[in-house]
């Protein structure tokens, strides 16, 4: 099975990068199945009905989340009634939507658990045993691809050795900025500390400088834009055998001008 993971997609610009990149990264890479992770797709923070419609209609197959999942009211509703979007499996109980989802890939399937760490942001139920959990429903399941949404590297380093062999892939998103780790780890889990994001280039972390800079200054709130400029776009592709073991991983990285 080979995967195609795309980093956090951010806002209008980062839509129309996929739109435009997808095909042609389809016939060179031929990837089985396209995932990416869309808190960020409407207007910069959170996600909405028409935004994941859109990538959806383009052939992507799930939607993973984050911290930013709850930003648009909408998504209270829309996650309990669309199965292809996640967020973090490891919020409390009572909380909508689900935090796994199961695709169909040929006559396999391809399992997505979506965590969010603690270290540096607001925190949730512990995803290290919300792993543990999720692995003992899901017993029998060969490819497991788990999005780590976390700021800290070292909390996402240890979950990924902590599933190394349980899992197929580990995945880290949330910083919007690729690390140069991506490898294979000693018990056959494909893993990255960060995949990165598709969005402004010229940015903080998608959004427009100014605003950030003034809020470090004055410590006092400002709004945030999503930036404007050339685009980067960054993915992984990871490739599974039989087993549901890594073989590779691989980062994707291209720059789109207007």
């Amino acid at each position: 099975m080979r995967i195609l993971f795309i980093g956090d997609i951010v806002g209008k610009p980062g839509r129309r990068a996929v739109r435009r990149l997808l095909p042609r990264l389809r016939e060179l890479h031929a990837p089985d199945v396209v995932i990416a992770n869309g808190e960020n797709m409407a207007g910069g923070a959170g996600i909405t009905r028409d935004t994941a419609d859109e990538m959806f209609g383009i052939g992507i197959a799930g939607l993973t989340t984050g911290n930013h999942v709850w930003d648009q009211r909408e998504a209270l509703e829309l996650l309990p009634e669309e199965s292809r979007i996640i967020r973090p499996l490891n919020y409390p109980p009572g909380v909508p939507g689900r935090g796994w989802m199961r695709i169909p890939v040929g006559e396999t399937s391809l399992t997505i658990v979506n965590l969010q760490g603690r270290v540096f942001m607001r925190a949730l139920d512990d995803p290290f045993r919300a792993a543990d959990a999720a692995l003992a429903e899901l017993d029998g399941a060969a490819a497991i691809l788990v999005d780590i949404h976390a700021e800290a590297t070292g909390e996402k380093e240890a979950l990924g050795f902590y599933l190394d062999g349980r899992v197929s892939a580990v995945v880290g998103t949330h910083t919007h900025v690729p690390t140069a780790d991506a490898r294979v780890l000693p018990q056959g889990t494909a893993y990255i500390t960060d995949v990165g994001m598709v969005g402004p280039r010229d940015s903080v972390i998608g959004v427009d400088p100014e605003p950030v800079i003034r809020r470090y200054l004055t410590q006092m709130y400002h709004r945030y834009d999503v930036a404007k400029g050339p685009v980067v776009f960054n993915a992984v592709l990871i490739d599974l055998n039989s087993d549901g073991r890594a073989t590779s991983i691989q980062l994707l990285q291209e720059e789109i001008r207007p």
